[in-house]
C-alpha cells in the first residue's frame, strides 16, 4: 500500500471524465493509500509522472460547485500532508472573443491578468441587466513554480510546437471507451450567434433545432500548420457556484474582465488549495451545451498538465512549503489582515452609515465569537459538523437544527465551531447572511426580544457592500425625534434586509438564559420562525423550549469520548512528571477522565 508522505502532488477533478483523464496520463499506477485520515470522504487514485508522486481525487457523483471542491480539498490535505503543489484539471466553458479565437479542444491556463489573480469570482446570482457584473474578486495566485514552469512551457511550444495530439493518442490506449474521450470532427465544433438560443424544452440536440443554418453561426477560419491545434491560451478563469449557460452575459464579462473560460470549482478552492487551474473547453458557455466534447477536452487538459509536471523538476518541489504549512500562514496573515482592515473599513465608511449601525445597537457579537473558538480544542466538534442531521439542516434552505444539551456539555463552543463552518463556507459569498447571538444571564435585562433582532439586522446589514434602504428609512423616521423603533418596525425591517439574501443563517446559543418572566423569549422565537431562515439553537432541556422545537431537527449536545480524549491528549504536558514518563499511565488517566466524563 501507498505511504500518503510520499505524495507531493494533488490533483482535483470535478467530474468522472477528467478522473478517467488524468489516470491515462499517468506513467505507472500505484495502489491506493496506506490510510487516510479520518472523516476523509474522498476517493483517490494515486500514480506517478516523470519523477513526481501524483494523488488524484474527484468529487462526488453529480455534485458540484466552490463548497464541495473546498472539501474535497481539505481532505485531500488531510491525508496527504507532504501535498506541496496544487492542480485543478478538467473542462470548462469558453469565452471566445475577437481577441481570442477560442475553439473547442483548446485549453485555457489561468494566469496572471493585469496584476491581478488568475482566477475571477463573479457572483452569479447578482447578473443586473444594462449593468456591469457583481465581482467578488480576484484570487489568489498558485506557487510560483508553477507560474514558472507554465511561461517556460509556453516558450517551448512556441519554439518547438506541442506534441498534445500524439500525446492523447497515446493516453487512448489506456482507456476501453476509446470513443468517448476521442476528438469529435470539426464540424460539429458550432459557435453560434449570442442571440441565437437553444429551446429550453428541447431533448433535441443543436444540429436538429439550432441547425447549420449559416446565418446562426459565426463562420471562423481554418487553422493552419502553424497554428496551434488545440491551442493554448492564458487569462483569467471566471469561477462561480452556477453554470453559465447564458451568451450574453459571457460576451459581457468577456469583453469587461478578459474572462477566457467559465467553470465552478476553482473559487472554492483558492483558499484551501493554492492550485494552478487547466480547463479543456468543451462548450461555449451558452444555452447549447452538450457533453460531446467534454471527454477529449478532458483528455486535452490533462496533456498539457503532464507536459506542465515534467517541466519541475522534483527538487524545485521539495523546496516549496506543504499547501497546508501556506494556507496556515495565509490564515494568520488574514488575521492581522482582518483587524487592519476593520480599521480601514470603519474610517471608510460613511459618517451616516456609521451612525446607523450605532444607532441600532452598541453590541458586537464578533468578540465573543472569536473568544468562544479560540477556547476550543482543535479537532472537537467535527462530530456533529460530519452528522447528517447538521449536513441536512447547513445544505436544505429554511431548515431549523435544535441542540439541547446538559450544562458543561459544550453548547457555546458547538456553536462558535457551526459559526466558523459557516463563515468558512459561505462567509465569500454575499449572497449568504450570517448572523448570530451569545445569550449571557448576566445580560438578561439588555437581552430583550427587540434588542435580539435588532442585532440580527445589524449583523446583517453591515455584511452589506450597499446599505438597504429600509435601514436608512428606519434610521430617518426616528434619528429626529430620538425614539426608538417599535418590535414590530425591526421585525419588518429584518424581513426586508433578510430578503435581499439568497440564504440567511440565524444561530442563537443558549436559548435558556434568556428572561422568560415578560414573555421575551416566546416573543423573540415566535418572530425568528416568521423567516424562511436556516435557523440553529442551542438549550437546556426546558419543556417550554423543547416544545417550540418539536418540529425541527433535534441533536443532543454531548461531551464526546474523542474530543474529551483530543483535550487530555493536548494538556499531558499539565500532568506529574511519573504520569508524562509513563504511557501506561497516560493512558490510564485518559480513560478514566473518559469514564468520569460519561457523555456528560
Amino acid at each position: 500500500m501507498a505511504n500518503p508522505q510520499d505524495y507531493t502532488v494533488g490533483w482535483i477533478c470535478a467530474l468522472t471524465a477528467e478522473f478517467v483523464a488524468a489516470q491515462a496520463f499517468l506513467d505507472e499506477e500505484h495502489e491506493g493509500p496506506r490510510e487516510v485520515a479520518q472523516n476523509d470522504n474522498n476517493n483517490y487514485a494515486l500514480g506517478r509522472i516523470g519523477s513526481h508522486n501524483i494523488v488524484i481525487a474527484v468529487l462526488p457523483d453529480k455534485e458540484y460547485g466552490t463548497a464541495v471542491a473546498a472539501a474535497v480539498a481539505r481532505d485531500m490535505l488531510g491525508s496527504f500532508p507532504n501535498i506541496r503543489i496544487g492542480l485543478l484539471v478538467g473542462v470548462g466553458g469558453g469565452a471566445p472573443s475577437p481577441k481570442h479565437d477560442i475553439r473547442l479542444g483548446d485549453i485555457v491556463v489561468s494566469s496572471r491578468d493585469g496584476g491581478k489573480g488568475g482566477v475571477f469570482q463573479y457572483d452569479f446570482g447578482k447578473t443586473i441587466q444594462n449593468q456591469s457584473f457583481q465581482e467578488t474578486g480576484f484570487l489568489d495566485q498558485p506557487p510560483t513554480v508553477l507560474r514558472t514552469a507554465v511561461n517556460a512551457l509556453k516558450g517551448r511550444y512556441d519554439l518547438k510546437g506541442h506534441r498534445l495530439n500524439d500525446n492523447v493518442d497515446m493516453a487512448l490506449k489506456n482507456i476501453k471507451k476509446r470513443k468517448k474521450y476521442s476528438r469529435p470532427p470539426v464540424s460539429s465544433d458550432r459557435l453560434y450567434r449570442s442571440d441565437i438560443t437553444h429551446p429550453s424544452n428541447s431533448s433535441e440536440g443543436c444540429s436538429v433545432v439550432c441547425g447549420d443554418d449559416s446565418a446562426h453561426i459565426l463562420t471562423r477560419a481554418e487553422r493552419d500548420e502553424e497554428d496551434d491545434n488545440p491551442a493554448i491560451h492564458y487569462g483569467l478563469i471566471a469561477s462561480a457556484n452556477q453554470l453559465m449557460r447564458d451568451a450574453l452575459v459571457r460576451d459581457k464579462l468577456a469583453a469587461e474582465k478578459g474572462v477566457l473560460c467559465f467553470e465552478m470549482e476553482a473559487a472554492g478552492l483558492m483558499s484551501h488549495f493554492p492550485c494552478l487551474v487547466i480547463r479543456g473547453i468543451c462548450d461555449y458557455s451558452d444555452s447549447h451545451k452538450n457533453k460531446e466534447w467534454q471527454g477529449y477536452a478532458a483528455m486535452t487538459a490533462a496533456a498539457y498538465a503532464k507536459d506542465l509536471l515534467y517541466r519541475i523538476a522534483p527538487t524545485q518541489v521539495e523546496t516549496q512549503k506543504r499547501i497546508g504549512e501556506v494556507i496556515a500562514d495565509l490564515e494568520n496573515e488574514l488575521l492581522a489582515t482582518s483587524r487592519k482592515t476593520d480599521t480601514i473599513i470603519l474610517h471608510q465608511r460613511t459618517q451616516q452609515h456609521r451612525d446607523i449601525l450605532d444607532w441600532l445597537t452598541p453590541v458586537d457579537h464578533g468578540p465573543q465569537q472569536s473568544d468562544y473558538f479560540g477556547r476550543r480544542q482543535p479537532g472537537t466538534g467535527q462530530w456533529l459538523l460530519d452528522t447528517m442531521e447538521f449536513r441536512t439542516w447547513r445544505d436544505t434552505c429554511g431548515q431549523t437544527l435544535f441542540c439541547p444539551g446538559i450544562p458543561g456539555a459544550g453548547k457555546t463552543i458547538i456553536t462558535s465551531i457551526v459559526v466558523d463552518n459557516l463563515e468558512t463556507l459561505f462567509g465569500a459569498d454575499r449572497d449568504v447572511g450570517i448572523a448570530y447571538i451569545y445569550y449571557n444571564f448576566r445580560r438578561q435585562n439588555e437581552q430583550t426580544a427587540k434588542e435580539l433582532l435588532t442585532s440580527l439586522l445589524k449583523q446583517l446589514v453591515q455584511s452589506m457592500p450597499i446599505f438597504p434602504e429600509s435601514v436608512k428609512s428606519l434610521y430617518d423616521k426616528h434619528k429626529d425625534k430620538r425614539s426608538r423603533p417599535s418590535l414590530e418596525e425591526i421585525s419588518s425591517t429584518l424581513q426586508s434586509t433578510a430578503s435581499l439574501y439568497s440564504r440567511v443563517f440565524f444561530l442563537i446559543d443558549a436559548l435558556d438564559e434568556c428572561r422568560a418572566y415578560d414573555d421575551s423569549r416566546v416573543t423573540f422565537l415566535t418572530e425568528i420562525f416568521k423567516f424562511p431562515a436556516n435557523i440553529f439553537a442551542t438549550s437546556r432541556f426546558i419543556p417550554n423550549i423543547m416544545e417550540s422545537f418539536k418540529d425541527s431537527i433535534t441533536l443532543e449536545i454531548r461531551a464526546r469520548d474523542e474530543d474529551v480524549r483530543r483535550y487530555v491528549h493536548s494538556n499531558i504536558s499539565r500532568l506529574p512528571a511519573s504520569i508524562r514518563r509513563s504511557p501506561e499511565l497516560q493512558t490510564e488517566v485518559t480513560r478514566a477522565i473518559v469514564d468520569s466524563v460519561g457523555g456528560m
